[in-house]
């Protein structure tokens, strides 16, 4: 949430609350459980011996459409946050300086599928096509508007000038682009601790991990 707060780039993201897909995406989904095989002498089939299970990385790839301006604000916001939430804290002076990449809340298919799961975005990929058109668009203002003309600054970018106030730099979003995100679910011990099999196969928790956090950000 703060890292939304009050930034004109990812202003798209305010009301979704974080990134989401256009268009459904694919997804895998994996989960593991690990045996170790114990051979015998004098037998045909070894013993698998329990050692542990593990919630594997969510796999999610989709095609991402952009249709007008305010889908180019969204995709450049989209890319923008992806960029932000796989790099630490670093540099300033703030009480975060040296925090690792936030975890998020991932959300999809309902609240018996994907509900409020704590997640960390380990990979992502964005092709950017050649055969497609690109849109221009600027963040923090609204493209369009009256008394607004384009300029080359300094530095060779090319920005938007509006009401002769604010120059913002203009930015190219593909028409459509493939957007893949690879997460990995984390909980933390004391999430853990409260976990039951027969909660979990009644469907209590269906939420697990995600309680008392309705705020988060996320997918």
């Amino acid at each position: 949430k703060a890292i939304i707060a009050d930034n004109e780039i990812l202003e798209p993201l305010k009301e979704t609350r974080g990134v989401f897909w256009p268009l459904t995406p694919s997804m895998v989904i994996q989960h593991t459980a690990n045996y170790n095989a114990l051979a015998q002498t004098h037998s045909n089939y070894p013993f698998q011996a329990y050692q542990n299970s593990q919630v594997d990385q969510i796999n999610i790839v989709g095609e991402y459409p952009v249709q007008n301006q305010q889908d180019a604000q969204h995709w450049v916001a989209t890319v923008k946050f992806l960029r932000t939430v796989t790099k630490m804290f670093f540099g300033g002076e703030d009480a975060t300086r040296g925090n690792p990449p936030p975890i998020l809340k991932f959300n999809g298919y309902g609240n018996r599928v994907l509900k409020n799961i704590p997640v960390i975005v380990t990979n992502w990929t964005c092709e950017l096509r050649s055969d497609v058109d690109y849109i221009a668009t600027a963040q923090g203002s609204v493209p369009g508007r009256k008394n607004a003309s384009r300029t080359i600054n300094s530095e060779g970018e090319t920005v938007v000038q509006i009401d002769n106030s604010s120059n913002i730099p203009e930015t190219w979003a593909p028409a459509l682009s493939t957007l893949t995100v690879q997460v990995q679910p984390v909980y933390s011990r004391d999430t853990v601790k409260e976990f039951s099999m027969r909660k979990f196969v009644n469907g209590e928790l269906h939420n697990f991990g995600g309680k008392g956090d309705k705020e988060g950000i996320g997918f």
